[in-house]
């Protein structure tokens, strides 16, 4: 297809930039065929759009992972290939968050309601289960343990997405781009108005601070995250290829696999720790 032939799948580990390019032209190709065609549940309609396009570059990149498996035993080298994967990958979210962030602020009220819509309700979601933990007294250590709690979950959703499909983990992770993109504009324009407000300094100074402060208050602890998810569903993305392939009978594709799984986990532990114990030291909003 098209979008398939922009980018070379067998060159975008050394080139990893091209995949934020490649996650901007992805999402507004997507944004806008999903909201000419159907509106209403355009929010959704982009999502897979936007993994049918990765979904390609994604597969071949996965395959050579699992061949480099049956090729080499030396873990270490194979983590070292993984870790360039996993740069691209984030690249890649990191191109959607912002394609979806620009057009979040950019868009007319109206066709951001139509396109977003399931994104804000999922965070609506969200703020009110916080604030029920926040009335309820809640400790750290709890909100530590009921946030670790859903991003294994999700961890383990991308895991079995990706063991199903070969690249299914890219679903989950391209709805969360779009979920943290919209947080991430609400909280934008939420502190232009009122950097606007107090009428001090130049207005260009409150969109430049207010940019950041909402790109570090979700990626301080988003960014691993999303690498852990993307670290598991590539290990389930492994596996599923060599059971294709009938390689399984290889302990060193399942022992990579393994390791795989358990650095995510670790992934995960080191972000809600963050999330809960460093982020609020520096963000309230």
């Amino acid at each position: 297809m098209v979008l398939e032939s922009l980018f070379n799948p067998f060159t975008v580990k050394k080139r990893p930039w091209e995949m934020f390019v490649a996650g901007i032209i992805y999402t507004y190709i997507a944004l806008g065929l999903s909201y000419m065609v159907f509106a209403e549940a355009a929010g959704l309609l982009m999502v897979f759009l936007i993994v049918l396009a990765c979904s390609p570059m994604l597969y071949y990149t996965i395959k050579n992972e699992e061949e480099l498996d049956m090729k080499s035993d030396q873990e270490w080298f194979l983590l070292k290939e993984h870790t360039k994967v996993l740069v691209f990958l984030m690249f890649l979210f990191m191109g959607i968050t912002l394609a979806l962030v620009v057009a979040y602020v950019a868009l007319p009220e109206q066709v951001v309601n139509n396109i977003f819509s399931l994104q804000q309700h999922a965070i609506g979601m969200v703020n009110q289960n916080v604030q029920d933990s926040i009335t309820g007294n809640v400790t750290k250590l709890d909100l530590f343990s009921g946030i670790l709690f859903n991003n294994m979950k999700v961890l383990f959703f991308c895991l079995i997405f990706s063991f199903l499909y070969g690249t299914g983990a890219v679903f989950i992770l391209t709805w969360n781009a779009s979920v943290i993109a919209t947080a991430m504009g609400t909280l934008f324009q939420s502190k232009v108005i009122a950097g606007a407000a107090t009428a001090t300094g130049a207005f260009g100074g409150h969109i430049f601070n207010a940019a950041l402060y909402s790109f570090f208050r979700f990626m301080t602890h988003g960014l691993l995250e999303i690498a852990a998810y993307f670290v598991a569903g590539l290990a389930g993305g492994i596996i599923s290829i060599a059971l294709i392939k009938h390689n399984l009978q290889e302990d060193r594709v399942l022992f990579d696999s393994l390791d795989l799984i358990l650095i995510s986990m670790a992934m995960l532990i080191v972000a809600g720790v963050v999330e809960v114990y460093i982020t609020p030291v520096f963000f309230t909003g």
